[in-house]
């Protein structure tokens, strides 16, 4: 086959090959002699039919098969001899098109961009600040008083208190729809707290002011997307009786409360929840530190882009944007969303660092684990409880959700090998100078 290089320009590339009748015939009559020795056919015994009924019978199909292996061979080779690696599916175009009959040469001309030549980074000479932040006493006790009042309990108020946002009222119902009580609308002794969305939309309002020892009839309507379809969309009423109406009361800070949360006691308690603290404060460090790196990358590397990543990747942000300020149109039936100076911007800056970390992370040999990837699924599998091995499964069988999941975990795994090789010194500061640090990188 014959290759031509019909533009070079940049990183854009363009080739024309052609590969002749007689190369076409050649490969196919060698497919078909493959093929030959398991081929059976009425009147021949098997691997005797003749190579003229093989062709006539098969041939149509195995040129094409023929052609599209020589077009394939002739890439692989072209990509391995020039080292150049396509940003996208190269284009293929046959140029006689539907005028190509059998017995005429061929001619295909390929288009692509080709990945830019990366320039080496001097990762030593990069110097980054990491925040360090200690848990104070303040930020414990807050933290203490946080989990206090998640294990709150509720005390009875006095006698002929309304019950308001936030009480526990317990109460007895039964739910009908057309006067005829429904499996699952009726209970005793029920706590229900008012404010916490935890029954259908408009029952609790319902509640609010209500005493002890009163009857109270609610009405509702279920949601037409409600699980029990026979119930979906229907009006209902629930006959209540309130028998206490408790205020909330937040758990004391003591041994008690270190025991609910599986410490042995206060001081152990305090040292979990600091440690816990530490953490969280790092996590958020560690993102200020990373946006630093990129940052820093971004500004001394340079190198060319493929115009075809930066497009695509500028309309992605837009499509993104849009969404993210028209939150109500959940599908895609909406007109094209053109790309603005500030997403080419964006885009420039994602593509840039993006085949930056991939090549550091080639050179550096950097992998994702079978066992980094499993605990991703798994961890995105618990946003759908019940149906966690079904999850599973479909990443299983799809290339672009493992792509997914498997490039923010080798981007983190890049970023921790620059940071190894980078200078970073240590640098206390306060909580308030942190959150200052994420919120500033938050507005950019």
């Amino acid at each position: 086959m014959q290759v031509t290089e019909t533009l070079n320009e940049g990183l854009k590339r363009a080739y024309q090959l052609m590969l002749t009748a007689q190369e076409l015939d050649d490969k196919v009559n060698e497919k078909l002699l493959e093929a030959q020795p398991e081929v059976e056919m009425k009147g021949f015994r098997k691997g005797k039919v003749p190579m003229a009924m093989l062709k006539k019978q098969f041939g149509d199909r195995v040129m094409g098969e023929a052609m599209q292996e020589s077009i394939d061979g002739a890439m692989a080779k072209h990509f391995e001899d020039s080292g150049d690696r396509p940003a996208m599916q190269p284009q293929m175009t046959m140029v006689d098109g539907e005028n190509w009959k059998a017995g005429d040469d061929i001619t295909v001309e390929i288009s692509y961009e080709a990945l830019p030549e990366i320039p080496e980074a001097d990762l030593k000479a990069i110097k980054l600040e990491k925040m360090v932040v200690k848990a104070g006493d303040d930020e414990v006790k807050e933290a203490l008083e946080s989990l206090a009042e998640t294990a709150q309990d509720f005390e009875s108020r006095k006698k002929g208190s309304k019950a308001k946002d936030g009480d526990q009222v317990v109460i007895d119902f039964v739910g009908k729809v057309d006067g005829e009580a429904f499996e699952g609308g009726s209970a005793e002794d029920y706590p229900l707290v008012l404010g916490s969305g935890s029954f259908i939309p408009g029952f609790e309002e319902q509640l609010a002011g209500a005493k002890a020892g009163e009857e109270k009839d609610v009405t509702v309507t279920f949601p037409e997307e409600y699980q029990a379809e026979a119930l979906a969309g229907k009006e209902a009423v629930f006959s209540c009786t309130v028998k206490d109406v408790k205020a909330p009361k937040a758990a004391e800070i003591d041994d008690e409360l270190a025991k609910k949360f599986g410490a042995d006691d206060l001081e152990a308690l305090k040292g979990q929840v600091a440690e816990r603290l530490e953490a969280e404060y790092a996590g958020a460090s560690r993102a200020v530190m990373k946006r630093a790196l990129l940052d820093e990358l971004d500004k001394t590397v340079s190198f060319d882009l493929p115009p075809s990543l930066v497009e695509a990747e500028a309309g992605q942000i837009a499509h993104q944007m849009w969404h993210e300020e028209n939150p109500e149109v959940t599908d895609h039936n909406h007109d094209t969303i053109e790309p603005t100076e500030e997403h080419n911007k964006l885009a420039d800056r994602r593509v840039k660092l993006g085949l930056l970390l991939a090549e550091l992370g080639q050179k550096a040999e950097v992998e994702v684990t079978d066992a980094e990837m499993t605990q991703a699924i798994m961890n995105q599998a618990r946003q759908y409880p019940g149906q966690e091995r079904q999850f599973f499964e479909f990443v299983q069988q799809n290339e672009q959700m493992q792509q997914q999941l498997r490039a923010p975990i080798f981007e983190d795994k890049v970023v921790d090998y620059v940071f190894e090789l980078a200078t970073v010194s240590d640098k206390e500061v306060t909580k308030a100078d942190l959150e200052k640090a994420v919120e500033a990188m938050d507005d950019e």
